[in-house]
């Protein structure tokens, strides 16, 4: 019966993850509002300690914070990153995927290991391609799901600068 447990454990993780390969979950407690520049433990950010005010939601030409971000995270926003290099075709298919969906963010991220990274509290998709398809995947299972501490908080009347 030993035997058993593991691939009980790898099975529910694998139903756990909705499907997505590559997806990547982390958990972390909920209201944690500190000042000043934060580290995170990963890049970007999935979760964890943030600004007490939070990023409005929409699209954005320049990087953000990720203090003001995570902040959005926390109320159920989906957060959609690129490199800078990003080509303006693969910019163009990242705004459609976001359009009409109101607790998202578009932006920039410098750093990036990967072209695309798509974000929600407590969980993270990297991708090659702008039209992954796993990218409206993530986005379908996270936006206001139900791993945000604070799902259908606002994301509008908060920070809406750029760094």
């Amino acid at each position: 019966m030993k035997r058993a447990l593991p691939f009980l454990l790898l099975a529910l993780t694998a139903c756990g993850s909705g499907g997505i390969d590559g997806l990547q979950t982390f958990t972390y407690p909920a209201g944690d509002h500190r000042s000043g520049s934060l580290i995170y433990a990963e890049n970007p950010p999935a979760g964890g300690p943030h600004n007490a005010v939070w990023q409005n939601c929409g699209v954005y030409s320049s990087p953000l914070y990720n203090e003001y971000a995570v902040h959005s995270l926390e109320h159920g926003a989906v957060w959609v990153t690129y490199r800078p290099d990003l080509d303006a075709a693969g910019i163009d298919t990242l705004k459609k995927l976001v359009d009409g969906r109101p607790y998202t963010l578009l932006s920039p991220y410098e750093g990036l290991d990967t072209p695309v990274a798509i974000s929600a509290w407590g969980a993270q998709l990297k991708v090659d391609q702008p039209d992954d398809a796993r990218l409206k995947s993530f986005l379908d299972k996270y936006e206001q799901g139900a791993t945000a501490p604070e799902r259908g908080a606002a994301c509008s009347g908060g920070y809406s600068g750029t760094r």
